[in-house]
């Protein structure tokens, strides 16, 4: 099997080409390197360095023919979607348009979709929020992720391009950004190591739900041959606070230094956490790395780089 990973120089992309090559699967790369990294290519893989939105991406599959394609090419900073909404639809709209259309024309057999739990349900009216949670985004992000999954869903009905949308909660992990806007794992490890104070937007009492990085890249090797007729979170069910994780790194990392607290960022939600009973259903699907335990893997990696 061939699987074409968009962003698979990125942190998330780039755990699952690894995780896909594993499984003996050939694996091709598109990324234009904008946030993706070199040092996060599998030498195993084939790399094309073009962005999701270009033409020439046609070219790109039908020379490589590929019998899967995991799409995770996308714009993923909340505020930068506030802030220049039709950036974030050319992106994650157009350029998941294009992805679609070249995977129709040369047949592939399925598309696995990185779409959002975290922003796509907006405020939850209850927690943990399950896939019949109303829809509700706070930002464009969260309505262009939203407005893609129905994309494929028509794609599905009118060219027979089968499709498994995967709804993550805050992944974390080794390789992810600390000098993006998204990632607060990975950004309040990079400043604590650099011995700067770290930045909370808000009272830091806001609520996520911390999926580790190899938690996500198993769902997606379960949904490339399974039945995926409707959308699935992926996420741990447990909602833990910006300061309590600041406080874990903190103790991880040994570490005595407090916080600076900010205004808190526009599009933002307060409270989300994901019920993954779905995922367990269809999938056979369920978090397994403990949240200290992930922590740590993430700490050392990072100190690696120290």
């Amino acid at each position: 099997m061939k699987i074409l990973v968009t962003g698979g120089a990125g942190f998330i992309g780039s755990h699952i080409v690894d995780g896909f090559l594993a499984q003996g699967a050939q694996a091709v790369v598109v990324d234009n390197l904008s946030t993706g990294k070199d040092a996060n290519l599998n030498p195993q893989a084939t790399f094309h360095r073009l962005d999701i939105c270009d033409p020439e991406l046609g070219d790109v599959f039908e020379r490589e023919r590929p019998d899967l394609v995991s799409h995770h090419a996308a714009q993923i900073d909340v505020r930068k979607a506030v802030a220049d909404p039709a950036f974030d639809a050319r992106v994650n709209l157009l350029g998941t348009l294009n992805v679609l259309e070249c995977a129709a024309r040369v047949k592939v057999k399925k598309v696995l979709f990185a779409s959002t739990g975290g922003a796509i349900y907006g405020e939850a009216q209850y927690l943990p929020a399950d896939e019949q949670h109303p829809i509700q985004p706070e930002s464009p992000y969260g309505i262009h992720k939203h407005t893609a999954e129905q994309y494929l869903r028509v794609f599905q009905q009118t060219q027979g391009l089968d499709y498994a949308a995967l709804r993550y909660a805050n992944v974390y992990g080794p390789r992810q950004d600390p000098l993006g806007e998204a990632g607060v794992v990975a950004i309040f490890i990079h400043a604590l190591l650099a011995g700067r104070e770290a930045t909370i937007f808000g009272d830091g009492e806001q609520t996520r739900d911390f999926v580790y990085v190899g938690d996500v890249v198993r769902a997606n090797l379960l949904a490339a041959d399974r039945s995926t007729p409707e959308p699935m979170n992926i996420g741990t069910g447990v909602g833990t606070s910006v300061n309590q994780i600041y406080g874990h790194l903190t103790k991880l990392l040994g570490i005595d230094c407090p916080p600076r607290y900010a205004e808190a960022r526009a599009g933002e939600v307060q409270h989300i956490y994901l019920a993954w009973e779905r995922a367990r259903a269809t999938l056979g699907w369920q978090p397994q790395m403990p949240l200290e335990k992930g922590l740590g893997h993430t700490v050392e990696f990072f100190r690696s780089l120290v």
